[in-house]
């Protein structure tokens, strides 16, 4: 990885040349393509041939989760969401989580029901697509909403449009009661770990993590094996995950 100056906003997509380079850009920068011209700098890979899933910041392996058929992982502080499969890794992107005044609460929590649209709650004119809710009090939910490269939301996880309808297909729901009033089993599990230090620089853009294409936030530097273990708790204090963790 490397991070380098962002070329004029007119040559810009010509600088990088295809659109899957581009769609890279967008996870790596944690923002959407109206707002990569206007970075001061850009985050770029050195090799732009590997597998997307090389390029996350969270592992690629979950030891804890093998005997789950599907979790997902969110790094408040890395801006980033992971789903695995059976405790391996299978999809990520970027999020814009909640702003300074509305912090989206680090906990575990479960997909539970979802709609291909809706308008937000906080303001009628936001449509709100590939909605997936995951807390049914407060209104939180996965969806599409432009993502300006650092938190604002109201307490949502932000995602790009093809991540947000990407976790819309493979996540499962909760299953109600016949009334609808009783949750009879969960959907797939949420776990956000982490804050987002709003006093401190982007840590994607941070030097050090960047030059070493992010390995350090794979293997502890950002805690992602304290935050795999507090997943692990988490669940387990659900009553989803009965099994010891091995890592």
């Amino acid at each position: 990885m490397a991070a380098v100056p962002v070329p004029d906003p007119e040559d810009f997509d010509c600088a990088w040349g295809t659109e899957a380079r581009l769609q890279l850009l967008e996870k790596l920068n944690r923002c959407d393509r109206d707002v990569l011209p206007k970075l001061d700098t850009i985050v770029i890979p050195l090799d732009w041939d590997r597998d997307e899933t090389d390029y996350s910041p969270l592992p690629k392996k979950l030891g804890w989760a093998a005997k789950l058929d599907s979790v997902v992982l969110v790094h408040a502080p890395m801006q980033a969401f992971a789903a695995y499969e059976i405790g391996e890794l299978v999809h990520w992107g970027p999020i814009n989580s909640g702003g300074p005044k509305s912090p989206t609460p680090p906990g575990a929590y479960f997909l539970n029901w979802k709609s291909k649209g809706r308008h937000s709650t906080v303001n009628r004119s936001w449509f709100l697509r590939w909605y997936f809710n995951f807390e049914n009090s407060t209104g939180r939910s996965f969806h599409e909403f432009a993502l300006p490269g650092l938190p604002e939301s109201h307490g949502c996880l932000r995602l790009l449009a093809r991540d947000a309808r990407w976790i819309y297909d493979w996540g499962r729901s909760w299953k109600l009661d016949p009334r609808g009033l009783n949750v009879e089993s969960f959907g797939t599990p949420v776990i956000v770990i982490g804050e987002y230090d709003f006093d401190s620089p982007p840590p994607w853009k941070d030097p050090e993590l960047v030059e070493q294409g992010f390995e350090l936030s794979r293997s502890g530097h950002w805690a992602a094996r304290a935050a795999e273990s507090l997943a692990a708790d988490r669940l387990r204090d659900t009553g989803v995950l009965l099994i010891e963790t091995d890592d």
